[in-house]
């Protein structure tokens, strides 16, 4: 039976975490375990505006086919913002509204990518990213996260012994660890890739989340002519529209746009109206201000029963923002054995292991604080840190 099916597909796994959701959905399971925004702030009411205002000016015209690229007036907007917000002079021709930022890797995959061609990942990684690149039989060259960023001289040693096409980051409040690169790691960067023909996937689905701390320069404004661009209001308006995009340079965008027509023919183009019209009718910076404070609230009851109720040995990042937490065990400890007990305690999160290319078992694993409440993380933690006493006391 194996012989029907595709090489790019016959080694790809199942995604990890969509497994290990199913236990989430148990009863009574407190679960650690999902990336999933705060169904409580969707904006519901005003997307219910829009979406009646979209139907009474558009009519019929917004049930047709529309273009590969996106609805213009969308471009246009996620333009400005760029403008305004970060300073990048973007023009709307160089974006491809997708759906959502996964879909883009898929595309940038499949434009840029042969099989065996070196791509530099964090480690940890998105499994994501992993996952869609290793459809298209990418060679992962894995380059370790610190509290500051990317480890410089491995990057350094890894564009040099490989020249890889591409390097995958997530730069802002890193999925899965929470870091984000510090301003003094990303310069180190920019200067390490600007003379090559490497290209830097800056994704950033979280960049809006911050809680604290100072904004810090995008890729793009460092290396322009080396970086493309992921975007999304998945975690910002609404997750199941799926609108997400790339700013890529022309080049690479006339192709991506190939790959998309052959792919989809084009994005929703009535959620990308919808969309649209909410963000043409409503405050965007107000709404994630509300974002910002109930995830803040929820990032800082985490870290403080982690404090208070996990041994002392088992580490933790800080967050300035995002949805997640990174956690280090002590040496030695598997993250699937403290897995398999909390599942018994009735609390889920997600072991390490997933996220990393060379690796089968690991003494990290992630927590995500965005979509339960103060309350229930606190029960959770409690819970997860009797697991934890049990194992390492």
């Amino acid at each position: 039976m194996d012989s029907i099916f595709a090489d790019r597909v016959t080694d790809v796994p199942r995604s990890f975490l969509r497994e290990i959701l199913k236990v989430a959905l148990e009863p009574n399971m407190i679960s650690f375990a999902g990336g999933l925004p705060s169904r409580e702030l969707f904006p519901l009411e005003a997307l219910k505006a829009a979406t009646n205002k979209v139907f009474d000016t558009a009519g019929a015209d917004v049930l047709q086919y529309a273009n590969s690229e996106g609805f213009l007036g969308l471009r246009e907007w996620i333009a400005r913002r760029y403008r305004d917000q970060q300073g990048l002079d973007i023009d709307p021709e160089h974006i491809l509204i997708t759906n959502g930022s996964q879909q883009g890797l898929d595309l940038i995959g499949k434009t840029l990518l042969n099989d065996g061609d070196d791509v530099v990942l964090e480690a940890p990684g998105y499994l994501g990213a992993i996952q869609a690149f290793s459809l298209y039989k990418a060679t992962f060259r894995p380059v370790r996260l610190n509290d500051d960023g990317i480890d410089l001289p491995q990057l350094s040693e890894t564009l040099e012994a490989y020249k890889p096409k591409v390097y995958y980051a997530v730069p802002n409040f890193q999925n899965p660890s929470g870091i984000t690169y510090e301003e003094d790691n990303r310069l180190a960067v920019a200067k390490l890739i600007q003379d090559t023909r490497t290209y830097l996937i800056e994704d950033n689905p979280y960049g809006d989340l911050r809680f604290m701390g100072t904004h810090k320069t995008s890729f793009k404004k460092l290396i322009p002519d080396n970086t493309l661009l992921l975007g999304t209001f998945s975690k910002t308006v609404v997750p199941s529209f799926r609108i997400g995009w790339i700013v890529a340079p022309p080049p690479i965008f006339d192709k991506l746009l190939i790959a998309k027509q052959a792919s989809d023919l084009h994005t929703n183009s009535f959620a990308q109206r919808v969309v649209h019209q909410y963000l043409m009718d409503n405050d965007l910076d107000a709404h994630i201000e509300v974002i910002r404070k109930a995830y803040g609230q929820k990032r800082d009851a985490m870290i403080a029963a982690i404090r208070d109720r996990f041994p002392k040995s088992v580490h933790h990042t800080e967050p300035e923002g995002g949805m997640f937490v990174w956690l280090t065990l002590p040496e030695g400890l598997s993250a699937m054995t403290v897995f398999e007990a909390a599942i018994k305690e009735k609390v889920a999160f997600v072991p390490g292991h997933p996220f990393y290319v060379d690796r089968e078992d690991t003494s990290t694993f992630r927590l995500n604080f965005s979509c339960m409440d103060v309350e229930t993380i606190e029960v959770g933690i409690q819970r997860l840190g009797k697991v934890l006493h049990g194992l390492i006391d």
